[in-house]
C-alpha cells in the first residue's frame, strides 16, 4: 500500500504512540511538582524521557522524535534546574511557539506559505504551485491556520507562565500540544493531496 502524506507526517512524528509518549515527560514534571518539589519533579521528567528513548530504541521505531523529545526534555530540565523554578521548565517551547507563530505569520504575508514551500522543496517540485492560485490560496490558508496555532499556543502558556501558573502550563503544553497536532496534520494532508491533484506531475529527473 502507498503511503500517504499524512502517513509519513505520522510517521516522522514516532506515530500514535510517539505523539503521546511526547506528552508523557511533560505530564510527569507537572505531577511531581504539584505533589512535591522541583528537583524531584526534574528527576521524574528527565527519567520518562530515558524510558521513551530506550523503549523506542528496543523497539527500532523511528528515533528522531524520541531522540529530540529526550534532548527537548533535558533542555527544558536545565532551565527550570538552572533558574529554581518549575515553570521555567516550559519556557524553551514557549519561544519555539513564539519563533513559529512568526514564521508562519511572515511568510503568508510575504505571500510564500512556508508549508507550500517545504512541500514543493521536500518533492523536488519547481514553483509552478504558486502560479496556480486555488492552490497558492489553500496553502495560504492552512499556513495561516499554523500561525493562529502557534499565536494561540504562546499568547495561552506566556500568559499562565507570566501568571506563575505552572500546573495550568502542564496542562495546556499537553492539551494544546499532541492532539492540535493531529487536527492540523489532518488539514496539511487535505490540502497536499489537494495540490497533487490540482498540479502536473513533476517531470522525471531520471
Amino acid at each position: 500500500m502507498t503511503e500517504t502524506p499524512f502517513d509519513a507526517l505520522l510517521v516522522r512524528a514516532g506515530g500514535v504512540r510517539g505523539l503521546v509518549s511526547s506528552a508523557l515527560p511533560v505530564a510527569v514534571f507537572g505531577v511531581v511538582s504539584a505533589l512535591s518539589d522541583l528537583t524531584p519533579a526534574i528527576i521524574a521528567a528527565v527519567g520518562a524521557g530515558s524510558v521513551v528513548l530506550i523503549w523506542q530504541l528496543a523497539r527500532r521505531e523511528s528515533v528522531r522524535p524520541a531522540v529530540l523529545g529526550f534532548i527537548g526534555v533535558v533542555v527544558c530540565a536545565a532551565f527550570a534546574f538552572v533558574t529554581g523554578q518549575a515553570k521555567d521548565f516550559y519556557l524553551p517551547g514557549i519561544w519555539m511557539y513564539l519563533a513559529l507563530a512568526v514564521v508562519f505569520t511572515t511568510s503568508v504575508l510575504v505571500r510564500r506559505p512556508i508549508i507550500g514551500v517545504l512541500w514543493a522543496w521536500v518533492t523536488g517540485r519547481d514553483d509552478t504551485w504558486r502560479r496556480t492560485p486555488r492552490v497558492r490560496r489553500a496553502f495560504d490558508a492552512v499556513t495561516a491556520v499554523m500561525a493562529v496555532v502557534s499565536w494561540s499556543r504562546f499568547l495561552v502558556q506566556y500568559y499562565l507562565y507570566d501568571t506563575n501558573q505552572a500546573g495550568l502550563l502542564a496542562v495546556a503544553r499537553i492539551a494544546m500540544g499532541w492532539p492540535i497536532f493531529v487536527v492540523t496534520t489532518t488539514l496539511i494532508y487535505l490540502t497536499i493531496r489537494m495540490a497533487i491533484r490540482a498540479l502536473p506531475r513533476p517531470s522525471a529527473s531520471h
